[in-house]
């Protein structure tokens, strides 16, 4: 039976190194955030509430929030957006806005079968409270110089995702070395070897 969070947190979760490009990541390489329970597996997935908490308060209104707010955040993210391109000022107020309440408290309560601690929430979140954690998110990386610098584009062909690189000497190319790097190191493969057959 399908349980109430399908599809699977993970095959919503795209490990950018931050929140709010992971965010962004949900629009690739179609709608991915296509229903409440998408959201809700979406936002386990993230990080961004425990596995065990109640979603009851992540409705369509949520839904329709972070999807505005990954519209907003694809005009505001470097990498995302032309380089030099101007900032909306109604982007950047709508983000600053969602960013001014408070994000869901954490505390720590007993975990299954009294076996150590584990985190939850303070009462259920939000879909106001689960905005804002993304949206400070996206608003600490956007003033913060030295993370900005390390915002890149995936270098594969057709892929728009952007990742935070922190890679040793800056070097990472690609959104995942898995999918789009092997993707890549076969089509070049297969050129090598076209041109070498022409000869």
């Amino acid at each position: 039976m399908a349980s109430d969070l399908d599809p699977a947190p993970y095959e919503l979760r795209f490990d950018s190194g931050r929140v709010c490009l992971d965010l962004l990541a949900t629009a690739h390489p179609g709608e991915r955030l296509d229903s409440v329970r998408a959201l809700r597996a979406w936002l386990i997935g993230a990080g961004l509430v425990p596995a065990r908490e109640p979603l009851r308060l992540v409705d369509a209104g949520c839904l329709l929030g972070f999807r505005e707010l990954r519209a907003d955040l694809a005009q505001l993210i470097p990498g995302a957006v032309p380089p030099g391109a101007a900032v909306p000022p109604a982007v950047l107020a709508r983000v600053n806005e969602q960013s001014a309440v408070a994000p869901p408290a954490p505390r720590a309560a007993q975990g299954p079968g009294g076996a150590g601690l584990v985190r939850a929430l303070h009462g259920e979140p939000t879909g106001s409270e689960l905005l804002a954690a993304v949206a400070r998110d996206a608003v600490e990386l956007l003033t913060d110089p030295v993370a900005r610098s390390r915002v890149r584009r995936c270098e594969a062909v057709n892929c728009p995702l952007v990742y935070l690189d922190t890679s040793r000497g800056r070097r990472r190319r690609w959104c995942s070395s898995e999918v789009c790097g092997n993707r890549e190191r076969v089509a070049r493969h297969r050129r090598r070897a076209a041109s070498l057959a022409d000869r």
